[in-house]
């Protein structure tokens, strides 16, 4: 569930204060945005034992930094109180989820629009710590044994794991669920499960999974971070189904009351069978979460003002400037504030669909990034609250930054007359215009960059190279990004482009992403730590080619999965980051996107009924995941 971090699935790099799965899933499965530059982990080197003594946790690289006996994370208050309730709006999605409607409880599969905080309603193995990326401790398993070569995992289960209906969590589960999902789960968790050779039961209590040789780095912690099914009840269902029936599950919360399309609340399990565990002391502490849909953003604004919502995450700079001066405000009972952020920063832009021919031509792509004047739309319509994004990997190590290093250049000679040259100097960067909102300079160049590629003017018409008339059209399931979009649309006007906008429900919206039906899209990514080789997910060839795959762009060259290959078999952080400089320059030599912009600050606002721990999570905020309810400021402002 979102509200606890147990599963933020994101997209891209990785995204956000989780506490569930690693990186490298929730880079695979959602998408987000993110934060400053972070320290590299501890390079020491995990050794494996030489007869596979079980240990309590897993990383990527280093040692955990929890001893087996930690009695919980840092950033929780042990003794933090359980009740009230929390309302929220949902602000980010992954695999099947819409933002402003549902119609199917199960968020794992392609079909239909999935609810939002289905992932508290399901353990998995391991879980992580919101302080240490790429590190996970045990949850559903109390320990692993791993194999010398690290391509065998034996997880020991704890024998008081249960299921909601009070049924054993066994190995045979575990096994279930993972080949349910590599055979019939979304695409993402076919691709991202590839390599993953077999998953068996031994015995009553040890899953044992093998991986292949050719193994990404992370691939242990995706499949110790995995959703836990079970196995007896999805014997007599169609997984691949959509379904308004709730699932069994084994987490902290299980379905509640719930209106398709509206609302859907989730009630905390008081009996639920890990909740002393370490990695779940001082969290879960509301008893019932719930999330209203709205499909409009100031509509939904409306209902915070008003009490419907009571916890709000906010990503509109206008209202973020003008809106929060309402009575409630100005007596106290809301409280609103600007955190710096932690999370990584991933990447957000307008994203154009190369399956079709018109968007073939870097050169035609570069044009058209021209035509948007990002000084000016910051100054006029953001209030001047965001910084351009530059980079796929944004204000992180990964950012490539000035000359290709010894290390880099390694990287890309081999593929030198295959890239553009740009990628061994300088990476490119948007061009800052003169914030006229015209820039008489910019537009000339993109008009001469349209007539190298083969473009004519006819008129007030410009035509492609094949004589068509050159039109675009800007796919959106809401209005929110057009105060944004149609003075760009504007500028691609006076290139003779026609460029419209279509608004269209959320689920016909991902239907047509799913089906690579569009021109151009607006796309948030997330970001991570640690890059991981589940961005062959958004920019690999192989998911270019797989309907529903989070490469919307269609993105397919062979330097950029190689890239991709060589950070997953990184041995080192050190590795990674030089890899990940390589794949962000040639990612930005391509033209792929037109980037858009980035808020260094997490704006948050709050019915003040609430309490946090006094520590803060390293990565992330900690919001609303660690807080709790406080009957006592409930009654002070009248919502006891």
């Amino acid at each position: 569930m979102q509200v606890t971090r147990r599963r933020l699935i994101a997209a891209g790099s990785g995204v956000a204060a989780a506490a569930a799965l690693p990186a490298a899933l929730r880079s695979a499965l959602a998408q987000e945005a993110g934060a400053p530059a972070m320290a590299p982990p501890v390079e020491a080197p995990v050794a494996a034992p030489a007869e596979a003594a079980e240990v309590h946790g897993l990383s990527t690289f280093g040692e955990l930094g929890l001893p087996p006996d930690f009695p919980h994370f840092a950033y929780v208050n042990p003794q933090a109180p359980k009740g009230g309730a929390i309302t929220l709006q949902i602000k980010r999605t992954g695999g099947n989820q819409s933002f402003d409607t549902f119609n199917t409880l199960n968020t794992f599969v392609l079909q239909g629009d999935g609810a939002a905080g289905m992932d508290a309603c399901f353990d998995s193995l391991m879980a992580g710590s919101s302080d240490e990326p790429g590190s996970l401790y045990g949850l559903v398993a109390r320990s692993v044994a791993i194999s010398p070569d690290k391509l065998s995992y034996r997880f020991r289960l704890r024998p008081e794991a249960r299921f909601h209906d009070g049924s054993r969590i066994t190995p045979a589960d575990v096994a279930f669920s993972f080949r349910i999902l590599k055979e019939k789960g979304h695409p993402t968790y076919r691709l991202i499960l590839r390599e993953v050779v077999s998953a068996e039961a031994v015995g009553e209590d040890v899953v044992a999974f093998t991986l292949s040789p050719k193994r990404s780095r992370e691939l242990h912690l995706i499949v110790a971070g995995l959703p836990i099914f079970s196995q007896a009840y999805w014997s007599t269902r169609n997984f691949e189904a959509s379904t308004l029936e709730p699932p069994l599950g084994s987490g902290p919360y299980k379905v509640g009351r719930f209106e398709q399309g509206r609302f859907i609340e989730f009630d905390r399990v008081p009996d639920y069978w890990g909740r002393d565990l370490p990695v779940n002391v001082g969290t879960n502490n509301f008893d019932r979460v719930r999330w209203e849909y709205f499909r409009d953003r100031q509509v939904a604004f409306e209902a915070f003002k008003g009490g419907v919502l009571t916890f709000q995450e906010e990503f509109t700079s206008r209202i973020w400037a003008t809106g929060y001066d309402f009575p409630a405000i100005r007596e106290g009972k809301v409280r609103k504030e600007s955190l710096p952020k932690t999370d990584p920063v991933g990447s957000q832009g307008w994203v154009f669909n190369q399956r079709r021919a018109k968007f073939a031509d870097p050169r035609i792509r570069e044009a058209l990034g021209l035509a948007f004047d990002f000084e000016w739309t910051n100054r006029n319509i953001m209030f001047s609250s965001f910084a351009r994004m530059t980079s796929y990997f944004e204000n992180s190590d990964s950012k490539a930054v000035g000359l290709p290093s010894p290390a880099e250049l390694a990287l890309l000679e081999p593929f030198r007359g295959q890239v553009p040259d740009e990628v061994f100097g300088e990476p490119w960067l948007p061009p800052v215009s003169d914030g006229s909102g015209r820039d008489r300079t910019l537009l000339k160049r993109a008009h001469d960059l349209l007539t190298e590629a083969g473009c004519r003017r006819d008129g007030s018409i410009l035509r492609l190279p094949d004589g068509t008339p050159f039109t675009i059209e800007f796919l959106d399931f809401s209005p929110a990004l057009q105060p944004h979009t149609q003075p760009f649309q504007r500028n691609l006007r006076r290139l003779g482009i026609i460029a419209v906008s279509r608004i269209v429900d959320a689920a016909q919206y991902q239907r047509r992403l799913d089906g690579f039906d569009f021109d151009i899209i607006s796309r948030a990514m997330g970001g991570a730590v640690v890059p991981s080789d589940s961005l062959r997910i958004v920019y690999g060839s192989e998911a270019a080619r797989t309907r529903g795959s989070r490469n919307v762009g269609g993105i397919a060259h062979p330097a950029i999965d190689a890239m991709i290959e060589t950070i997953g078999r990184a041995g080192s952080y050190a590795e990674v980051v030089v890899a990940a400089k390589c794949l962000d320059r040639l990612l930005r030599a391509g033209r792929y996107w037109i980037p858009m912009w980035w808020n260094p600050t997490e704006w948050l606002a709050y019915w003040d009924m609430y309490e946090r721990p006094q520590t803060k999570p390293k990565y992330g905020s900690g919001a609303p995941g660690t807080w709790w309810y406080d009957r006592a400021k409930a009654q002070r402002i009248g919502r006891a």
